[in-house]
């Protein structure tokens, strides 16, 4: 929860200027768009003024484990230690391939630290609940990486799916935390076809000024597991590999298969994170 201590000015927002902001915001007036759907249904009084924090809202009170201010994740990085940081975003829970991501990240940039950094605001309808990504999440750090090599925190924010230009707000987040570089994947922050699937990359060459972040993008290609290699790799970096060749599975699939009790191929997830998704599915079936 925010105040304005002292109000600067109170106008109301025509027509117009909403379509302008909509359009530079989102890159679209698609009233389809979640994004643009949920501005366009905030009213029209924009106010102006000194911002003073009260409290978090239910994210500091439900998640009291996890959520972190961008101070407190600074002083955090701190006391690990950890001089290069590189942080990682979702929203949901991890399978091998971003595990994966995060470990050829590290490597790659000479890392000693990496922060996952949860979304904990709305999400679409069908996503899996915060207090699920966490355990997930949790488990899969404490088996699968390195002691002192990386945090699990998050921040109250709802997904605006406006793809680059979030891409670039992410970013100023990350950078605010105290993470020297930070992964921005494939069609990041993206929905349904309104962005290219490396618009939230290329942004930050086409409209961002070179000294205007501190911060260094990491661009990843999604990453699958790659039959051929025996292990995951960046789908663009395997230029001899068919579609046939990656363990690829669609979020459908893998409700379907998680709702059914089916194990998840140890290819596609570890198997504790899938024994915890199928424990959240099958509560539902029976809830």
């Amino acid at each position: 929860m925010v105040a304005i201590q002292q109000i600067h000015a109170i106008e109301t927002v025509n027509d117009a200027q909403m379509a302008l902001m909509t359009e530079k915001v989102y890159a679209t007036a698609d009233p389809h768009h979640p994004g643009v759907a949920a501005f366009n249904a905030q009213g029209r009084i924009a106010l102006s003024g000194n911002i003073q924090v009260l409290n978090y809202s239910y994210f500091e009170t439900d998640f009291g484990k996890t959520f972190r201010t961008a101070v407190q994740i600074r002083v955090e990085i701190e006391q690990h230690g950890w001089n290069r940081v590189v942080a990682f975003q979702t929203r949901n829970p991890m399978h091998l391939a971003h595990e994966a991501l995060c470990h050829m990240a590290m490597e790659r940039l000479s890392c000693d630290g990496l922060v996952i950094h949860m979304l904990l605001g709305k999400l679409k309808p069908g996503d899996i609940p915060a207090e699920v990504r966490d355990d997930a999440i949790r488990t899969m750090v404490k088996l699968y990486f390195a002691e002192n090599s990386a945090m699990v925190t998050g921040y109250g924010f709802d997904m605006l799916y406006a793809g680059p230009r979030e891409a670039v707000l992410h970013a100023y987040f990350r950078q605010n935390m105290g993470a020297s570089h930070f992964i921005i994947g494939r069609d990041h922050a993206g929905v349904g076809d309104y962005y290219g699937a490396f618009d939230a990359q290329t942004i930050f060459d086409s409209e961002v000024p070179r000294d205007a972040l501190q911060i260094e993008i990491f661009r990843a290609d999604h990453t699958a597991w790659s039959n051929k290699l025996g292990r995951v790799v960046m789908m663009n970096e395997a230029p001899d590999h068919s579609k046939e060749d990656f363990v690829l599975l669609s979020g459908t699939r893998v409700r379907e298969m998680l709702g059914q009790g089916i194990a998840l191929p140890k290819e596609f997830a570890r198997p504790e994170i899938a024994e915890i998704l199928i424990n959240y599915y099958q509560s539902l079936e029976h809830g």
